[in-house]
């Protein structure tokens, strides 16, 4: 039987990665998906899934989960054109990290929710192995302009020695030989 279930999620891609890629956001220096996203891949109303998780509320202390502010939702909706006026307009919607979603597969128990969950911790973990390298890459530049900050710095003292040399030589010399 784990044969059948291996082979079912290699070959089966419920979301493709891309999706669930563009769903993941950073809030409060967090990776999170929020409610409405993940209900809409889990095949759920946002009202259930929220139902569902309320059932369960000891199992999402607030690192895994937490509500917008009423700030952070207009910013999601300037920033990605997401959660549009009217969707989620009694309510703010809550915020899962990582962390939650994974909790969310214990929460609901369908075959769909458990291969959504699966795609989605697959996500979140080429993000932060993208994270990590973009990091790499960050501190190296940051080594690189250090080192070439002192370059420049002797470069200008090159070019500052040429000009005072070019000074001296534009004033008048005094003429060589015996004055009376």
């Amino acid at each position: 039987m784990s044969v059948k279930t291996n082979t079912r999620h290699q070959n089966a891609s419920v979301v493709p990665q891309e999706v669930i890629e563009g769903k993941i956001l950073f809030i409060r220096g967090k990776k999170v998906m929020v409610d409405r996203d993940l209900a809409d891949l889990y095949g759920v109303t946002t009202s259930n899934l929220n139902k569902a998780v309320k059932r369960n509320i000891g199992r999402f202390p607030p690192d895994f989960m937490f509500q917008l502010s009423k700030k952070e939702l207009g910013s999601l909706r300037f920033q990605f054109g997401i959660l549009k006026r009217g969707e989620h307009s009694k309510y703010l919607p809550y915020a899962f990290t990582e962390q939650g979603v994974a909790m969310l597969s214990s929460v609901l128990r369908s075959k769909r929710a458990v291969d959504v969950n699966i795609a989605i911790m697959r996500a979140f973990v080429k993000l932060r192995e993208m994270l990590s390298l973009h990091k790499d890459l960050a501190m190296r530049l940051e080594e690189l302009e250090r080192k070439v900050e002192g370059h420049d710095e002797t470069i200008h003292a090159i070019f500052e020695a040429i000009r005072r040399l070019m000074r001296e030589e534009e004033k008048p010399k005094g003429k060589i030989g015996f004055h009376p």
